[in-house]
């Protein structure tokens, strides 16, 4: 499936969902459900650059498709670093590097953040564009 694709399945999903509130909650919830990185996993060469709380993204290439984990120390940072790498997975590297997707400014869930979390989420989405620049 494509990001565009994704993207849409998204924005589909969450359109009944008004308040700004309960989609977050349900980011955070989505991301519960994935199993934290391993302690080895979380060293400073993973670790995201420009992000308050501690973030780790790390990438594998599977199939000639990236596949992210993610993991931060902070619950709300956690669910929508986890919900970028979802997104993102199992996508071809090339269309992750020219891509200029947002998907949390297409549901609307930067707007309620401070602008420290907004720009560690931008070096986040930054991360997971070099990581995949790096495997093409």
């Amino acid at each position: 499936m494509t990001l565009a694709a994704k993207l849409q399945t998204l924005v589909d999903d969450f359109a009944p969902i008004d308040d700004l509130q309960e989609r977050l909650t349900l980011v955070v919830d989505r991301a519960r459900r994935h199993p934290p990185l391993p302690a080895e996993t979380r060293i400073d060469a993973h670790r995201v650059l420009g992000c308050i709380s501690a973030v780790w993204l790390t990438a594998e290439v599977r199939d000639g498709r990236l596949h992210f984990h993610a993991d931060a120390d902070s619950p709300l940072v956690r669910g929508l670093v986890v919900f970028l790498a979802v997104f993102f997975n199992d996508s071809p590297p090339a269309e992750i590097a020219a891509s200029e997707t947002d998907p949390l400014a297409a549901l609307d869930l930067l707007k309620n953040l401070s602008p420290t979390r907004r720009n560690g989420l931008t070096a986040v989405r930054q991360r997971i564009r070099a990581l995949a620049e790096l495997h093409l």
